[in-house]
């Protein structure tokens, strides 16, 4: 079957309209919007003049042609929105993180082979150009065996965001969920489930009403890796710092698709989309066939609509599912053994992990 997949999008704030619209509209040889989940705005109509505009999602789960929900609503509800739309027999794409306790996300996965329907979390992440970068570096052994690996996700708001869920004291609210679960399934994706774990874990800004603040110690064998994030950060360090036996690459800057997607604009609107200026290439220092290099190190093109030319592979070629929902209930896992060893103030033991491959194209 080659039809586009029918699909609807429940919700469209900042997460459904920049994150994951773009990517449905620009391909719609794979993807056919037929509804939309809005309560009280119109707003989607630009994208998709043709699509149903539902105010509630038991609407929308009432439509029998539809294939395909993409849940882009506050974390708290992802688990009972997911659940419903698997229980009337439709796949589902949830938004990171995929659940607030691993106990959710256990049962959604259950719940998926009992349905016998696709569950998959938009890890866009996995999609940008310094990650994909770093995944060519390592495939390639370009700085042998790593031995240190640090990644920031930092940003600079030094006041509360007005009417803000994610600022809010509340399950799954925070830069923990939020930022975090984008670090953590870099790190499981690049180097596998961690033996120990050494959380700090802080509310910084003064107003802080949840985590604004965190560092992650991540311990393996004979490698460790360093997780940070803050809300205070005005001038930005490196990205990333790696270290292998032969040498080390550092990277600075942003991958530039958030910014366009922000200002409204569309991957087929930007020429070279996902293609990062010269000027925040990487920096590699290693030895290659006896000649020592160092330079600046090319960026691989980013695109997250990477994600749903997967997903369709997926669903419409029975092709194996990328971003499954096991590597996403690893994440949550570790969030909640970050919390236990903050509370402790102690290094602890990692357990609970689902082991399951990660892709390694």
């Amino acid at each position: 079957m080659n039809t586009p997949i029918k699909t609807a999008i429940i919700a469209f704030g900042a997460a459904g309209k920049f994150m994951h619209a773009p990517f449905i509209k620009t391909q719609p040889e794979h993807y056919e919007v037929i509804a939309v989940v809005e309560r009280h705005k119109e707003d989607s109509r630009e994208l998709f003049p043709n699509a149903k505009i539902a105010r509630s999602l038991d609407e929308v789960l009432a439509m029998k042609e539809l294939e395909l929900i993409i849940i882009t609503t506050p974390n708290d509800t992802h688990f009972p929105y997911a659940k419903a739309a698997l229980l009337a027999g439709k796949h589902v794409v949830v938004d990171k993180p995929f659940t607030i306790t691993s106990a959710e996300a256990l049962e959604l996965i259950e719940l998926s082979k009992k349905v016998d329907k696709v569950i998959s979390v938009f890890q866009n992440r996995r999609y940008v150009t310094d990650f994909l970068t770093i995944k060519r570096l390592l495939h390639n052994k370009l700085l042998g065996e790593v031995h240190e690996f640090e990644a920031h996700y930092d940003r600079y708001r030094p006041e509360a965001k007005p009417n803000a869920w994610r600022e809010e004291p509340a399950p799954g609210s925070g830069i923990l969920y939020d930022l975090g679960a984008h670090l953590i399934d870099q790190a499981f994706y690049l180097f596998g489930l961690p033996e120990e774990i050494t959380a700090d874990i802080r509310m910084q800004r003064s107003h802080a009403r949840t985590v604004d603040n965190f560092e992650l110690k991540l311990g393996y064998d004979h490698k460790k890796v360093i997780l940070k994030s803050g809300m205070l950060v005005r001038e930005p360090g490196p990205r990333y710092m790696i270290h292998g036996d032969i040498g080390s690459f550092i990277k600075y800057g942003e991958d530039p698709q958030e910014v366009f997607l922000r200002a409204g604009k569309l991957p087929t609107e930007v020429p070279n989309w996902g293609m990062e200026d010269e000027s925040i290439y990487g920096l590699i220092h290693t030895d290659i066939s006896g000649h020592t290099f160092n330079e600046k190190y090319p960026s691989v093109k980013g695109d997250y609509g990477y994600y749903y030319e997967n997903l369709y592979k997926t669903l419409r070629e029975d092709a194996p599912l990328r971003e499954r929902p096991e590597h996403a209930y690893n994440v949550i896992k570790l969030i909640e053994l970050a919390e236990e060893s903050n509370a402790k103030k102690a290094t602890i033991k990692c357990s609970g992990f689902i082991d399951v491959p990660y892709p390694r194209d």
